[in-house]
This record gives structure tokens, C-alpha cells and sequence, in this order.
């Protein structure tokens, strides 16, 4: 039976736990893939005592529905012990490049969780000159409770700030498209041109910006 039947469990929590380390965060990142809007992170320690109702819904946000990820998202914020977030601009990716930029998401998370983790179980990566233990997990958003956490926190925090940015630069439908290269969404990067929110290093968008510039000349 697969993790998104049966639901994920605590096991790498409960691994460290037995290291002696108390407050487990996991760390997970969104909008990697998108062509606008910043990439977020997140980064969640939850209780395992006094195991909640809702912790059998609880998968990689990929897996889940909108409502799904809001619904959960309430009660993540209500019951879990520490929560923290990070993003970076688009202009910060196109100039540090992508690698850099999640793990600055991460990094910010982190640290901005109140009270502080101990250890970090981050989805697949690792960050250099983090000060905290530190545990990369492959696959971490579908087999890490924590991180599936995680990334239904900065899915749903990341989706607002589009819902935000889609009022400022409206036209590109940033509200439905989230960012990400839909077919509509490249239409309306031919016919309006590049918002001050799309990351110029990525293609479609470079090669628009050259093909406007060849048209232009």
C-alpha cells in the first residue's frame, strides 16, 4: 500500500528523536519550476503527541487538492509548534541562479522559526554553513511527514502571494496559472511582453524578450 493511501508516518522524526533532538523541522520549497513570482520555503516542526484528526490527510502538496492544501493549512498553523517562511525574488534568481535562491528560501525559514529547531530534515537538498543538523531526505515531500507539511505551508503561502501579484500585474493570470508555463500563460507573455515579476533567465521568457528585440531593430 502506498504512502498517499495509508498515509505518511514520523519515521525520520522519530529516527533523531532518539539522538536526542526535540524540535525536528522539515523544510521544504515551492515555485521552482514557475516562470514569474518568487521561489518560497517553508519550514514546520509538529507535535507527534496528541496525534491530531487531520494528520491522515496529510501528503505532498502536489498531491493535493487547493482545497485540501487550505484546509490543512489552517489547522498546520493552529496546532503546529513552530512555522517559518522564506521567499526570493525573481530578479535574485535570475542573478544568483535557482540552486542559491532555494536554498536562501530554506535558510530564511529556518531561522525564522520561533522556538528554533535543533534539527533540519530538508526535501533532498542540504544547505552549506547551516549552523543546525542537518539530514537531505530524497523524495522527502512523499515519504517525511514533516516535510509534506512543509510543503503544503509555502504551496499555500506562495499561492496568496500570486493571488497578490496578480492584482499588480494583472493580464498574465497569474491567479489560475500560479506562475507556471500553462499555454495561456505563454500566450499572454508573446502579446503583453515580461512584467517586472517574470524571471528573465528562464526560456519561454528569455526568448521572447529576444525575438521582441529582433522585431524591434
Amino acid at each position: 500500500m502506498s504512502n498517499s493511501s495509508r498515509g505518511l508516518k514520523f519515521t525520520e522524526e522519530e529516527l533523531f528523536e532518539k539522538q536526542g533532538y526535540n524540535l525536528i523541522a522539515g523544510v521544504d520549497e515551492v515555485g521552482r519550476g514557475c516562470l514569474a513570482g518568487p521561489v518560497v520555503a517553508a519550514a514546520v516542526i509538529i507535535p507527534r503527541e496528541n496525534k491530531r484528526h487531520w494528520f491522515k490527510l496529510v501528503r505532498d502538496s502536489k498531491l493535493l487538492t487547493p482545497e485540501r492544501r487550505e484546509y490543512l493549512s489552517v489547522y498546520l498553523h493552529e496546532d503546529a509548534i513552530s512555522i517559518g517562511t522564506g521567499a526570493v525574488s525573481p530578479d535574485l534568481i535570475d542573478s544568483r541562479g535557482m540552486t542559491w535562491a532555494v536554498r536562501t528560501a530554506m535558510k530564511i525559514a529556518i531561522e525564522k522559526l520561533l522556538p528554533h529547531a535543533d534539527f533540519v530534515l530538508i526535501d533532498y537538498l542540504t544547505i552549506p554553513h547551516l549552523t543546525l543538523p542537518q539530514k537531505g531526505v530524497e523524495d522527502g515531500d512523499t515519504l517525511c511527514f514533516s516535510i509534506a507539511c512543509a510543503s503544503i505551508v509555502a504551496k499555500v503561502f506562495r499561492d496568496h502571494m500570486m493571488l497578490d501579484l496578480d492584482k499588480k500585474h494583472p493580464g498574465y493570470g497569474f491567479a489560475h496559472n500560479k506562475g507556471y508555463g500553462t499555454e495561456d500563460h505563454i500566450a499572454c507573455l508573446r502579446k503583453l511582453g515580461p512584467s517586472p515579476v517574470h524571471r528573465l533567465s528562464f526560456q519561454p521568457v528569455r526568448g521572447i524578450i529576444q525575438l521582441s528585440f529582433e522585431n524591434f531593430d
